[in-house]
């Protein structure tokens, strides 16, 4: 067996970054809860679109103290597994039917948005282009994404102060004096928590101190979502004769207090900002069915590598099965319904798991919150179980899948590794840098392929130096991440303790001592960088890239990146 390395992340996701990130998950809950509040409540939609702010609140401030107890990843997946692996399954199972509805239902309703006809199957040809975009894993769509969250923000707080006029005059209507119905019509606008759990997500990437970082990405965004979700709630049903705009409802409220041409403008934003969490979702999809791969919690297929660094199986199924959801069912309510029993489930188990954990230090009052916070979210799951049948059939299937799968990666026997792929022991940055004094080098060679060429001239240059050791790093590139999450510890891949075997016992044949580094992320310039940072070489050598121009636009260029990232007195020598 190989033995697992510590992932070792760079920690540069800073507040502001986080909070957008977080916004373009969270704050696209606007675009679809109003329009489905008002199609199914009517003009008392206003009460409890105001009850649903307060629960969004609560939530934030639950995720905030998740956050703080689980620096190094607090999503479902990562925290629940400290008191069950099974449970944490489960969890992340139900983040997958998250992600798969929220695909589907953001890609819908941001063609509704642009007002083009048949938006399903725009929405399917856009889940299939963003599929063929992710097959050669694009990285440089974060800072987009960014700009198009901040954008929406921006025209949904502007219209809020175009409406704030008319709000006096509002006619409210009160619910029916009926509980179940209201308990029942409260349970439909659940969906309005949907992504904050990506924020827990991110915690192993965030500046530290985290809690501080995460408490200001958090507050923002939860101020935004929840104050401007009720307050366009309330001017929404002060539209006289407001019908049939369940998927666009921001388009008919910018046309009614702005003007038309805002409407227009909003809902391009909105349509945007919809694409980009339909993006952010696939790319979710994939990760957590890596990490669980990695985790061998699903068979190791899913973790497999094409030439980009993204994991084949994991994207075929991200992008099949929203397709499918689709084809099925393109109706906004009846996917937002099929939605709730997922993104409620996942969030439920990480806070009960949270509240359930004594050996963590919280608070009494943190504790209290989180007990109450998950009692509410376990009745609105059962509730919307008992109610919506398709729901709960869909949630079944997809644990039902998923653990067949689990049980299949426990139970199938791994084919045995050969002998010299045992014998090769790659080290991580940390583990090299303690046996540095031993082995000194001035300088590392950057594998992607065994590159004989690249090797024999980085052996003459260690020998004209007087130099009997060498570094060799291979990077193995993982799935651009929306949120971060990757497993804590993770086994090298055998391609990767191959290559680095064969180019060790090549240097050996050269007289020489390799020191074989081995290192996971998405971005392999700059993680050459920093390994030769800590290490202090001072000349990095690396063979020319093979990447087409499509890629290093879509993935970056590594040696430019490489050579960015360089601290100034280390010389980058490219092999051709």
């Amino acid at each position: 067996m190989l033995a697992l390395k510590k992932v070792e992340r760079p920690r540069e996701l800073t507040w502001f970054h986080a909070g957008s990130m977080l916004y373009g998950d969270w704050g696209t809950s606007k675009a679809y809860v109003l329009g489905i509040a008002f199609a199914l409540i009517g003009h008392a939609s206003w009460f409890f679109l105001g009850l649903m702010s307060v629960l969004t609140a609560v939530i934030g401030v639950c995720y905030m103290i998740v956050c703080r107890i689980f620096p190094d990843g607090g999503g479902v997946y990562s925290s629940v597994k400290h008191q069950s692996r099974s449970l944490a399954v489960v969890g992340a199972l139900l983040l997958v039917a998250d992600y798969v509805i929220t695909a589907a239902l953001s890609a819908v309703d941001a063609f509704h948005y642009l007002g083009v006809p048949h938006p399903e199957i725009w929405a399917i040809g856009s889940i299939i282009l963003i599929g063929g975009l992710n097959w050669i894993g694009p990285t440089k769509g974060g800072g987009i994404a960014v700009v198009i969250a901040i954008l929406a923000s921006l025209s949904a707080t502007i219209l809020m102060f175009f409406t704030l006029p008319s709000l006096p005059h509002v006619n409210l209507v009160w619910p029916e004096n009926n509980w179940t119905l209201n308990w029942t019509h409260f349970t439909v606008l659940v969906l309005a928590l949907s992504g904050v759990e990506a924020i827990a997500n991110m915690t192993g990437i965030m500046k530290p101190p985290v809690e501080r970082t995460s408490k200001r990405a958090i507050l923002p965004v939860l101020l935004e979502v929840s104050i401007l979700t009720f307050l366009l709630g309330l001017a929404m049903n002060a539209i006289p004769g407001l019908t049939d705009h369940t998927e666009d409802m921001l388009r008919a409220i910018g046309n009614h207090y702005v003007g038309g041409w805002y409407g227009q403008l909003i809902s391009i934003i909105f349509g945007f900002l919809l694409l980009s969490a339909t993006n952010t979702a696939v790319g979710a999809l994939v990760s957590i069915q890596y990490s669980m791969a990695k985790d061998r919690e699903l068979p190791d297929m899913f973790a497999r590598l094409n030439r980009y660094g993204m994991p084949k199986l994991a994207l075929f199924v991200a992008v099949l099965v929203p397709v499918l959801v689709l084809i099925l069912q393109h109706d906004v309510l009846h996917l937002a319904a099929l939605y709730a029993i997922g993104v409620v489930g996942a969030i439920t188990l990480n806070l009960g798991a949270c509240a359930t954990n004594f050996k963590i230090a919280l608070k009494k009052r943190e504790r209290a919150l989180l007990f109450v916070a998950t009692a509410i979210l376990f009745l609105i799951e059962i509730t919307i179980a008992t109610q919506k049948h398709q729901a709960l059939m869909f949630a079944l299937t997809v644990l039902g899948v998923g653990l067949t799968l689990r049980f299949a990666a426990k139970k199938v026997i791994r084919l045995p590794l050969p002998e010299e792929v045992l014998a090769v022991n790659v080290l991580t940055v940390s583990e090299a840098k303690e046996i540095a004094p031993l082995y000194q080098s001035s300088s590392m060679v950057a594998l992607k392929t065994l590159n004989t060429y690249l090797l024999e001239e980085a052996a003459l240059r260690m020998k004209a130096r007087g130099e009997n050791s060498i570094y060799l790093t291979y990077v193995e590139e993982s799935p651009p991440a929306p949120s971060g999450e990757l497993p804590t510890e993770v086994e090298p891949s055998t391609e990767s303790v191959e290559l680095l075997g064969k180019a060790q016992k090549l240097m050996e044949a050269k007289g020489l001592t390799a020191v074989p580094i081995w290192r996971l992320g998405e971005d392999p310039g700059k993680l050459i960088a920093d390994a030769a940072r800590e290490l202090g070489v001072t000349t990095v050598m690396i063979g020319t890239t093979k990447r087409s121009m499509l890629v290093s636009m879509l993935r970056g260029d590594v040696l430019r990146t490489l050579n960015s990232h360089l601290p100034s007195d280390c010389h980058l020598i490219i092999s051709g």
